[in-house]
């Protein structure tokens, strides 16, 4: 940690000073276009966005470097750099916004209203890999299905993922079209094709990947870390009959691939250095990972403190809490994602997107999915303006929230991942 993560630190921008998300201790970046104007890179400070490409000149050696990386249409150049420059800049961009900047005048007139400008992916996504890191969550799902056995045995040994659909990643606030496919219920003799019926979110961390390897050169676990770029939200979401029928036996298909959401900014790695804590420690009995994704280092300082929040509005009223739980409650460390989605080879590139798998935690308040709260839908939710949920009816919209806090440290926040149910085409 260092002079960026100091808590008394203001800034000129007078939003930025005790705004729920985006103090001057964050900087994230993104890529936002202002009325009018062409996308481009820009960092959020309160309620402002400062335009990278803009100030570029104003910033000394890597830190310039970097910002002129980051001032296009797409993070992407800007990943590639990894983290010397990019911690450059974040220095640079803190003193910079800091109260009694000598710049202030200059950066002025390059700070624009984010409520007034649109937000776009931050980056091109080559590929998208979504984990199933949530244990609680694996084991809630599993029980639906296998009561006695929710979890596989390769479980607690692998870092389980599927490969996900790149294309259809959509930033936060695009409408989420309901999707059809073939259904079963178990009532039903035959399948039949329509609409999903069974609609679900899934509360998710997004990883965003940095500097890539080479094909067939594996990213060492004691390295990993190094290759992220930055986290956000993400929701998965689910069409839980398409899912059931189809994922015999080569899992999700056409239940995932209609849309993914994602937050636009992107929180780096050494925003969260305040907040990052030692991977909980396995139960007993649980096997130690081989030693390809083991790493003391990462166990003691791999996993973060976040709490992430679930909310439901709906035509009738909200936004009502579906859940609150925290990222601690993942059974493998971001770096171990890396590590293992490496092992064999895979080349990853900067710009590629990881979701970790359903955040859930131990107790019903913290259930990440309508498919555990509702139990398959056996069970509704009723909101408290007297609303049943069994599963995401048209117009509603979920919203994802997080947010950073520990005692000696300003908190920060992701901003929202939110999406609109629309009916069916």
């Amino acid at each position: 940690m260092d002079a960026t993560h100091d808590p008394k630190r203001r800034s000129f921008v007078a939003s930025a000073n005790g705004h729920a998300d985006f103090p001057v201790q964050n900087l994230p970046l993104g890529v936002f276009s202002p009325k009018g104007g062409e996308a481009r890179g820009g960092v959020a400070i309160g309620d402002s966005i400062l335009d990278l490409g803009a100030v570029a000149h104003l910033l000394p050696g890597d830190a310039c470097s970097a910002a002129e990386a980051a001032a296009g249409d797409a993070l992407n150049a800007f990943f590639a750099l990894g983290a010397g420059p990019r911690r450059a800049l974040r220095a640079a961009l803190s003193d910079l916004l800091a109260e009694g900047s000598a710049q202030e005048a200059a950066l002025r007139p390059n700070l624009y209203d984010a409520a007034d400008c649109t937000l776009h992916l931050p980056a091109r996504i080559g590929d998208y890999t979504d984990f199933f890191a949530g244990i609680h969550h694996a084991t809630n799902a599993g029980k639906q299905f296998r009561p006695d056995n929710p979890l596989l045995p390769n479980y607690k040994y692998v870092p389980v993922a599927y490969h996900g659909r790149a294309s259809s990643v959509r930033v936060s606030g695009t409408a989420v079209r309901r999707p059809k496919g073939q259904r079963k219920p178990a009532k039903e003799t035959v399948p039949s094709y329509g609409p999903s019926r069974n609609l679900d979110h899934e509360m998710e961390f997004g990883i965003w990947i940095s500097t890539g390897n080479a094909q067939g050169e594996p990213i060492p676990i004691g390295r990993a870390a190094e290759h992220i770029a930055g986290f956000c939200l993400l929701n998965d979401w689910s069409a839980r009959d398409i899912q059931g029928w189809e994922a015999q036996p080569l899992g999700p298909f056409l239940a995932k691939n209609f849309a993914t959401s994602i937050s636009p900014w992107v929180i780096t790695p050494e925003a969260l250095e305040p907040f990052r804590i030692a991977q909980p420690p396995r139960p007993e009995g649980d096997p130690k990972p081989l030693d390809y994704l083991w790493d003391e280092q990462d166990q003691a300082r791999g996993a973060l403190d976040l709490a992430v929040e679930v909310l439901l509005q709906t035509k009738q009223g909200g936004p009502f809490r579906l859940s609150l739980s925290n990222t601690s409650h993942l059974y493998w460390t971001f770096a171990q994602m890396v590590a293992h989605h490496s092992c064999n080879g895979c080349n990853l590139q900067p710009g590629d997107l990881f979701g970790s798998g359903t955040i859930s935690s131990p107790t019903e308040d913290g259930f990440g999915a309508l498919l555990e709260i509702t139990l398959g839908g056996r069970k509704p939710v009723i909101l408290p303006n007297g609303e049943e949920r069994r599963f995401l009816e048209d117009g509603d919209t979920v919203i994802f929230r997080a947010r950073a806090q520990r005692d000696g440290f300003v908190p920060i926040g992701f901003g929202e991942c939110r999406g609109t149910i629309l009916p069916a085409s």
